[in-house]
């Protein structure tokens, strides 16, 4: 698929210039609520594949692909361009890059972000497994299968230790993220 990017600077210049520009946050609902562009719509990724003849028939004008740091933004363009919607770009680094230049922001509840948590547990697990080897060698497997795990999230760019920490409460949005009203916003612009 193609990758097309689009930087900071001129999806702000964009979004002032042309009113059919839409941002879409394809971030969880709570890492939307927690912080986000104004007037961006959240349409979580895991969600894209349920919606995806809905979202291609009814978007109209260019769609600007957010999430943190691009990554999941662009499995949303493949996903996108794939099902014939072409008029979409990634917005370069994310909501990192987003904030980094001092770009305007709605703020909501403060949560580490998705990739830092699984750091913290990936982290944490193989620690205490290569502690508890100590006592007990086998325990050292443990570390492994986070090692295969992580080694396949890479190459498949995707993670399930990320996916299973977004169903915790801690990642829940306390309003829930109603995905009519987005795909709802998405179509009024046709």
């Amino acid at each position: 698929m193609t990758d097309r990017t689009i930087a900071v600077h001129s999806v702000r210049s964009l979004v002032e210039t042309d009113p059919d520009t839409l941002l879409v946050d394809v971030r969880t609902p709570a890492e939307y609520e927690g912080s986000h562009i104004p007037g961006a719509i959240n349409l979580p990724l895991q969600r894209v594949d349920a919606h995806l003849e809905r979202i291609v028939t009814d978007a109209g004008g260019r769609l600007v692909l957010v999430c943190q740091s691009g990554h999941r933004a662009r499995q949303c363009q493949d996903k996108l361009v794939a099902a014939g919607l072409a008029d979409t770009v990634v917005m370069e680094g994310g909501m990192n890059a987003w904030e980094a230049q001092g770009a305007p922001v709605v703020r909501g509840r403060a949560r580490w972000a998705l990739e830092r948590q699984v750091r913290l547990v990936a982290g944490s697990t193989v620690l205490a497994s290569v502690l508890a080897s100590l006592l007990w060698p086998p325990a050292v497997a443990v570390a492994g299968v986070i090692g295969a795990g992580l080694t396949f999230a890479a190459v498949t760019d995707t993670c399930a230790m990320g996916m299973a920490l977004t169903r915790l409460p801690y990642n829940r949005p306390r309003n829930r993220i109603d995905i009519e009203d987005s795909l709802t916003r998405l179509g009024a612009r046709g």
